[in-house]
């Protein structure tokens, strides 16, 4: 016997609150995607939902999570969708819900004084030194341990991360809201995702500002733990411009051994002087290479991580630690060029393990009491 029309009804509606946005990760009836769902006499469903934009390439993906969902149901027979496009005050009416009712100027959500994410900027002197190697790895362990994560890929110039992420998607936009591709659970953009092929990138400092102010708050990062930027090497306009956009950010210096990129890297470290952020510590890639008969051989040289700790320890008057030594490994380089990062394809291989202990480090940070109330009282004199 099927169960009364408002019971299924009721039923759909809740099944239908079960299925998530794949971009936007929010049930689609809080964003005001389905238009309708109505139960018809022979128990077929059919659902009227209404994408972001034309063209939607997740389309299939949100048919077959609407179709499992609601064909669950007790008393349903079939599930059919019709999709159509919502309307530009539909799009700017999501805008505004998705920024917390501000349709205003953007603003960058993790720079605000309540934001609990943690903002690393992985920099290093020169490049060459794997930079975006650690990024993406370091990305893919903190979201393997379920920690919700963003990367930015601000090497304008030299973007390299969507490939090493496994990231082959195209940003949609809502208005001119912009949501990022994920692959490997970690949310991800870069201006390679709005160029034509591999075309280079000519721009200087004012619409490099501009494109890194616009990752930051014109892309729906939603709820994020952590946050990693893949900076340029150097000191330039970039790091310039993330100490004015995101003060709060904390520096994650990568070297080699080797004593001249050592010395490099000193130099992107002791921007933390003038910027005032906080060097969260160093990392040490390409540390040694493990031979068949169990000995190292240093083709790098030994000692340039430590030499940059030490350094920049005195530099600002604070401890700032040496995070890991990474050793040289090919599957590194293999697994970047498939887009699965080492510490997901060989979390065993001693390189992962490097990685993965220096995400360990980061995903633990003890919370600053900075403008915090503590909720204590003078004690009264007797």
């Amino acid at each position: 016997m099927s169960a009364p029309a408002g019971t299924i009804h009721e039923a759909v509606r809740a099944a239908l609150a079960t299925v998530n946005d794949p971009e936007i990760r929010r049930p689609i009836t809080d964003l005001g995607m389905v238009r309708a769902a109505e139960v018809g006499p022979d128990g077929v469903v059919r659902v009227e939902l209404l994408l972001t934009v034309a063209g939607c390439p997740l389309r299939d993906k949100l048919r077959e999570d609407i179709t499992a969902a609601v064909g669950a149901v007790s008393g349903v027979t079939g599930v059919e969708i019709e999709f159509d496009v919502m309307s530009p005050e539909q799009r700017r009416a999501l805008q505004a819900s998705l920024r917390g009712g501000a349709a205003a100027e953007p603003v960058i959500p993790f720079a605000q004084p309540g934001s609990r994410t943690r903002v690393y900027a992985v920099a290093s002197g020169k490049g060459g030194v794997g930079k975006s190697s650690v990024t993406v790895n370091l990305a893919a362990a903190l979201a393997a341990r379920g920690l919700a994560v963003g990367v930015i890929d601000a090497d304008i110039y030299g973007h390299s991360v969507p490939r090493m992420l496994g990231v082959s998607g195209r940003p949609t936009q809502v208005e001119d809201m912009i949501m990022p591709p994920q692959a490997n659970g970690v949310k991800v953009i870069s201006i390679g995702m709005f160029t034509a092929g591999n075309a280079a990138v000519v721009w200087r400092g004012p619409m490099l500002h501009r494109a890194l102010q616009q990752f930051l708050a014109d892309v729906y990062w939603g709820d994020l733990d952590v946050l990693l930027l893949d900076l340029p090497p150097g000191t330039g306009d970039v790091a310039i411009s993330l100490a004015q956009l995101l003060p709060n950010a904390e520096i994650l210096v990568v070297t080699t051994p080797q004593v001249a990129a050592a010395e490099v890297a000193e130099r992107a470290g002791g921007i933390a002087l003038q910027t005032h952020q906080r060097l969260v510590g160093v990392v040490e890639n390409m540390s040694w290479l493990d031979l068949p008969d169990g000995s190292r051989m240093e083709i790098f040289g030994s000692g340039g991580g430590a030499m940059v700790a030490e350094s920049l320890s005195r530099l600002v008057g604070a401890e700032v630690p040496l995070l890991g030594q990474i050793p040289l490994d090919t599957r590194v380089r293999e697994t970047g060029d498939a887009g699965k990062p080492i510490v997901l394809d060989s979390p065993t291989a001693p390189a992962a393990k490097a990685l993965s202990a220096i995400a360990d480090r980061l995903a633990v940070r003890r919370e600053s009491l900075l403008g915090k109330p503590l909720g204590l009282r003078p004690a009264r004199s007797r």
